[in-house]
């Protein structure tokens, strides 16, 4: 009897030990919990539509009034996150960038809730059933859609309906590169690589934040969560999947890695090291491409020195200042270097020099690689920095300049495309060009 007791304890500790190594590994590679499945370290309450309201200097006391009512209505059972439906949104302590995110919910019927990025509303969760209530709203498409988007946008509503019915758990995968969002519910892509917008720029001026919370909505009905695992991207990851395939996407190199070939103007005032394009220190000058370009599309990377400058210049002539002579240049700049804190607002990175002033704060760090891609159509110029959008305009439109100086150049049809050389070792790489159709 004994023995038969003690082989049965036995197999009991063997099964759980095998349960707590399967747990283990179901956690993918690369990623990490968020939610540890016991209780809520690592989260506090914060409904950002309350905050928001919050007057200067008094965001803290705001949030601090909401973490009661966050533990009165958040609760942890087994391995799931529950909300009841009321209360502000479950957040998480730390602050995200670029990141791929695992999350499985289950709701009840007549549900709304979302999931918002970097504190921007949303990735879309609804009752997709027309006893919802919710069809004229879009709910008939299904969950996944960025909803808060306006109506232009093709990711206001998901691609495909892939919820599954009430009562199963649904798991989404999702990725925010810069203000990119791609969203997989249930595998299946209902969100593919689209702009997540700013909602708390009304205007629609300005993009979303680089960095900023997740927050798990609530909103009337109860929710589970469980498998809250996250992945922070890095910079050359996140600069390889924001390009994609230059060949298949029609962009051809214009820059072999090895030398100048293919390229004209102040070549000698420049070199190439470590597979990149580099102006030399206390030397400038415009090194162009030896075709020129109407409309077109760059793809690159580039990586700023410590107070670095260095400029785009788009459909160039050959000669003169690119800023003025060109269509424009576009500035390449530390933002954040000391000695550039009183520029003007049409001076600082991505901006069409001194004429259009571009988004602030999305470079990375100094010293890493960044990806950009400019589109040249027409009058108009926009201007996409690690999944960004911090300059889109018609220079055509643009009457005011800095310092009342014209630019002459900034109707011109076609030209060359260079660097703009100001001294500073800035790095170019990994530079492709695709002509667009008339």
């Amino acid at each position: 009897m004994k023995k038969t007791l003690l082989c049965q304890a036995t197999c009991i500790l063997l099964s759980i030990g095998l349960s707590a190594r399967c747990a283990e590994k179901e956690i993918p590679e690369g990623f990490t919990p968020i939610f540890n499945g016991k209780n809520l370290d690592g989260w506090y309450g914060n409904n950002p539509h309350t905050t928001a309201k919050a007057k200067d200097g008094e965001t803290a006391a705001v949030i601090a009034a909401q973490q009661d009512e966050f533990k009165a209505h958040w609760t942890v059972e087994g391995d799931e996150l529950v909300n009841d439906g009321h209360g502000p949104y479950a957040t998480t302590a730390k602050e995200y960038g670029d990141i791929e995110f695992l999350i499985d919910y289950k709701t009840v019927a007549k549900a709304d809730s979302g999931i918002y990025l970097r504190g921007n509303p949303q990735v879309q969760i609804w009752d997709y059933t027309k006893e919802g209530g919710k069809w004229g709203r879009g709910a008939d498409k299904g969950s996944g859609g960025l909803f808060n988007n306006s109506s232009k946008s093709v990711a206001k509503n998901p691609l495909v309906l892939a919820d599954k019915s009430f009562g199963q758990w649904n798991h989404f995968r999702i990725r925010q590169l810069g203000s990119r969002t791609s969203v997989w519910l249930n595998d299946k892509l209902v969100v593919d690589n689209a702009i997540m917008e700013n909602y708390w720029d009304k205007n629609g001026t300005k993009p979303m934040v680089a960095r900023g919370p997740i927050h798990l909505q609530t909103h009337g009905g109860e929710i589970r969560w469980r498998n809250i695992h996250l992945r922070e991207i890095s910079a050359d990851e996140a600069n390889q999947l924001l390009r994609g395939d230059d060949k298949a996407d029609g962009f051809t190199s214009v820059f072999n890695g090895v030398d100048l070939s293919g390229w004209a103007g102040a070549a000698d005032k420049y070199q190439v090291r470590d597979g990149a394009i580099v102006c030399k220190p206390g030397q400038g000058g415009v090194l162009h491409t030896s075709e020129k370009y109407d409309d077109f599309v760059v793809r690159l990377e580039f990586k700023l020195p410590t107070g670095g400058n260095n400029g785009l210049a788009i459909r160039y002539p050959g000669s003169g200042n690119a800023a003025y002579v060109g269509m424009c240049e576009l500035q390449v700049l530390d933002n954040d270097a000391e000695k550039y804190s009183t520029l003007d607002s049409r001076q600082y990175h991505g901006s069409a020099y001194g004429m259009a002033a571009a988004a602030r704060g999305y470079l990375r760090p100094t010293g890493q690689w960044n990806y950009q891609q400019v589109t040249v159509n027409g009058s108009t110029i926009k201007v996409e920095l690690n999944g960004t959008v911090i300059l889109d305009t018609d220079l055509a439109k643009i009457t005011e300049y800095k310092s009342n100086a014209a630019h002459p150049g900034k109707n011109i049809k076609n030209g060359y495309f260079g660097f703009a050389g100001h001294q500073d070792p800035v790095m170019f790489r990994k530079i492709s060009i695709r002509k667009l159709g008339k």
